[in-house]
């Protein structure tokens, strides 16, 4: 299986909302003792067991040509993307497979690079007061109040992406789907 987690790269981006997926690809790859088998400029990829985990370093509106270019390399069916999703509330996980892309740019690109064929796993940031905002919203790190549980809320995905590997979507959105959490 390949798990892809979509962000942007460098130090500027590295805490904000749009790197969730970049921080659960960390976590995995900690957790599980990945192996680093390569970093370019395009991406960084890794492996434990069978499964690889991929960080498209091409910036989120490009993700689906490294997505691309592992897939078709290692010929892998399973393709697992977790994304920030402004249209559940932060801390929320939710699975999907397949669906429109909602205006997610990174999304956009895998669609257009590997067909709408994959599995999600959809990591709720919350959206801003107004949709002119989305861009700086999404792009900006985490409240205080949301760091509080952004570990434990990156834990529960890797354990729900883990649980994946070998079970069904379906088993692991009735193990694992999390509502929104009380922020204090």
């Amino acid at each position: 299986m390949l798990i892809v987690g979509l962000g942007n790269p460098g130090p500027n981006y590295e805490n904000t909302r749009h790197n969730i997926g970049f921080m659960v690809i960390d976590r995995l790859s900690h957790r599980n003792s990945a192996k680093k088998l390569s970093s370019t400029p395009q991406s960084e990829l890794y492996k434990f067991s069978e499964h690889f985990l991929l960080k498209p370093l091409t910036f989120m509106n490009l993700s689906g040509i490294a997505i691309a270019q592992v897939k078709n390399f290692y010929k892998i069916d399973k393709v697992v993307v977790i994304h920030d999703d402004l249209d559940l509330p932060f801390g929320v996980i939710r699975f999907k497979f397949g669906g429109g892309h909602g205006g997610h740019n990174g999304l956009k690109s895998a669609d257009e690079k590997i067909s709408k064929e994959y599995m999600r796993v959809r990591m709720g940031i919350g959206k801003p007061e107004h949709k002119g905002e989305v861009a700086s919203f999404v792009l900006s790190d985490f409240s205080s109040q949301e760091r509080e549980h952004l570990g434990m809320w990156i834990e529960r995905a890797c354990e729900a992406v883990e649980f994946l590997l070998s079970n069904s979507l379906e088993d692991t959105s009735s193990k694992y789907a999390m509502k929104q959490l009380e922020l204090k």
